[in-house]
């Protein structure tokens, strides 16, 4: 029997909680340990219960193969860099669409130099959708294709407005209006003193809402709002050859870290079979992602 993959949670906010269940309930991985910064203050009671090694330095954590970033967006890039030069596989869900290509090119300078594996914006969207936008495409190369996302709590957006000076907490929701439109609702639970014509000025600003429709409300108590439920309308209408009237509809309804988290821990998988360099999942042959003998997998669904 081959030996369990170890792996590191890098973060252990919405989508930590969730890497380290994915990866307890797989069959062919083990929880290394967990990284926080040492400013951390989290409840840590599952992790003292499962005997989870709980650090401020992936370098305290020995034999292990790939870290999970669990991480906020914006912090990807530096955390990935210094990972990689330790010759640690990473996976992370970047998610700022137009940077990631350029973010892998440098990634895979490093993850080559240090015969690492990097797998980068390994979530749902960009990540599981960006495969089946791909396959939409090669199977209708005309047409339009429409992804309608929520309604629900994006984390990317609701990070970044957390980040804000003067922001006790946040939430920003994701409310489809239609053919790919989204409206941003963002709710702010400010600090005192904190001035909420500002906090709204700087939000409408940030590159995560400048693009949408943005509403933002103050109000006194962001947790009574939450919930971690979201979903995908995706849909593309074209031709195959020049056979026209072809529509394509693929939908979810999903809570948003644990899918993020389950997507994250098999691209760790995928990211063992791969030669060194970086990759998004589109990248990646799909049953790579899969435990398993290749040949029964192909059995059971092909």
């Amino acid at each position: 029997m081959n030996e369990s993959i170890r792996v590191a949670v890098v973060g252990y906010g919405n989508i930590g909680r969730f890497a380290v269940d994915a990866l307890m309930a797989a069959p062919d991985m083990e929880v290394a340990g967990v990284v926080v910064k040492p400013s951390f203050s989290g409840d840590v009671k599952l992790l003292e219960a499962l005997d989870i090694p709980l650090v401020t330095s992936i370098r305290e954590l020995p034999g292990v193969q790939a870290a999970l970033l669990c991480t906020p967006t914006r912090a990807v890039p530096d955390i990935a860099r210094e990972i990689l030069t330790l010759g640690i596989n990473t996976v992370d869900c970047y998610d700022i669409h137009g940077n990631l290509a350029d973010l892998r090119l440098e990634l895979d300078k490093i993850a080559r130099a240090n015969n690492a594996v990097a797998v980068v914006s390994a979530g749902w969207d960009p990540g599981t959708d960006s495969i089946i936008r791909t396959m939409f495409q090669f199977m209708t190369p005309s047409g339009l294709s429409y992804t309608n996302f929520g309604p629900g709590m994006s984390m990317g957006h609701t990070v970044a407005v957390r980040a804000l000076p003067g922001v006790e907490d946040a939430l920003s929701m994701t409310m489809p209006v239609g053919a790919g439109v989204h409206r941003r609702m963002v709710y702010v639970q400010l600090q005192e003193g904190t001035s909420f014509e500002e906090i709204e000025r700087a939000i409408k600003a940030d590159p995560y809402f400048v693009k949408d429709e943005t509403h933002v409300f103050q109000v006194a108590d962001v947790k009574q709002l939450i919930d971690m439920g979201h979903g995908v309308d995706m849909e593309r209408k074209g031709a195959s050859g020049s056979t026209h009237n072809q529509m394509l509809c693929f939908s979810m309804r999903i809570n948003n870290p644990a899918l993020t988290a389950q997507v994250m821990m098999a691209a760790a998988r995928a990211s063992l079979k791969q030669k060194p360099g970086a990759y998004t999942m589109i990248q990646i042959p799909v049953i790579d992602f899969m435990p398993g003998n290749p040949d029964d997998i192909i059995r059971q669904f092909v």
